[in-house]
């Protein structure tokens, strides 16, 4: 076997080994977010299914009006969301703080599975099964976090799991 030839036998395993690196140093150190055009605007009005279970209601607009809010797009499926979850629960001990966690197109059924296994961070979990209230929110994958204030504005949007340097990001870091 000749050096080319050698080489091309390594060479998918070397891309391989590339690409693997490239996704755990941006899953790690977060990934750039884009602004969004939501900035300084009310949040767009939530429209979901019930998840169901200890969730039997659905988070609606008004929850998100009067404290600061986090609403988080997540999924049952999604990797980066496991990554996340362990922040979230750290978050719902906050007093100062509510979040909102929207299954995002997912199942009923996966989703509570989900928060049965990982814990429920939630004060209301909505189901947007087609990802309707997802588009509506300009969400582009999930996980993907919102923060809210007091008036229901968008005060920050962050994509990708929420990591220490995310929480800092938002203006969530403790003081």
């Amino acid at each position: 076997m000749n050096a080319s030839s050698r080489f091309l036998a390594v060479a998918p395993l070397l891309v391989l080994l590339a690409a693997g690196s490239l996704f755990s140093f941006a899953v790690m150190h977060g990934t750039p977010t884009r602004p969004s055009a939501l900035m300084g605007r009310p949040a767009p009005a939530l429209t979901l299914q019930s998840l169901g279970g200890a969730n039997a209601a659905a988070p609606e607009s008004k929850d998100m009006v009067g404290r600061t809010t986090l609403v988080n797009f997540w999924a049952s499926w999604c990797a980066p969301c496991r990554l996340e979850h362990q922040t979230l629960m750290a978050l719902s001990l906050r007093k100062d703080l509510s979040i909102v966690g929207i299954a995002y197109k997912d199942r009923a059924s996966d989703a509570r599975s989900f928060l049965e296994h990982y814990g429920n961070p939630y004060s209301r979990v909505g189901l947007d099964p087609e990802g309707r209230t997802g588009f509506d929110w300009g969400v582009s994958g999930v996980p993907e976090t919102f923060l809210i204030g007091p008036q229901g504005k968008i005060l920050a949007h962050e994509e990708g799991p929420l990591t220490d340097d995310a929480i800092k990001r938002l203006g969530l870091a403790p003081k």
